[in-house]
């Protein structure tokens, strides 16, 4: 029986191998993730952001 893993985007159990939508369990859920990448929804907080009211001008 292959492994199971859950599925970053809606939980439910996935498998790695023969699965063309990996590491999703659907294709559903692997293009509502690239949705969320595409509307700038994940973040990644960086040290050289600039800050809002720290305006040095």
């Amino acid at each position: 029986m292959p492994k199971t893993f859950a599925c970053p985007r809606c939980g439910k159990p996935s498998t790695w191998e023969g699965n063309p939508y990996r590491p999703f369990c659907s294709e559903r859920c692997k293009l509502i993730d690239l949705g969320a990448w595409a509307n700038d929804d994940y973040k990644l907080p960086t040290e050289d952001a600039p800050q809002a009211g720290n305006s040095e001008e």
